[in-house]
């Protein structure tokens, strides 16, 4: 997850539950202005909104093209992933 700079200036910051034991609970992003005081700390190394939709494409993409080697191998080796086919 990134620090994502918005067109406002505030910026969306990744924050994690965590239960009493340390088990991560789920993970959100909260946005802070320029009054909170990591605000300085944070913004040094935040990426804006399109930066951040262009790594979701580039990440769809890959995803694309590893769905599609998958897919391939579906139809080559059947729902049963050919793990046990004698040679």
């Amino acid at each position: 997850m990134f620090v994502i700079r918005l067109a406002s200036g505030n910026l969306l910051v990744p924050e994690s539950a965590l239960a009493r034991d340390g088990q991560l609970i789920g993970e959100a992003y909260v946005e802070i202005g320029p009054e909170h005081e990591d605000y300085a700390r944070l913004a040094a190394d935040a990426i804006t909104e399109e930066e951040d939709r262009m790594r979701r494409l580039a990440w769809q993409e890959g995803d694309e093209a590893l769905r599609r080697e998958f897919l391939d191998y579906l139809a080559r080796h059947g729902s049963s992933g050919g793990w046990n086919d004698a040679p």
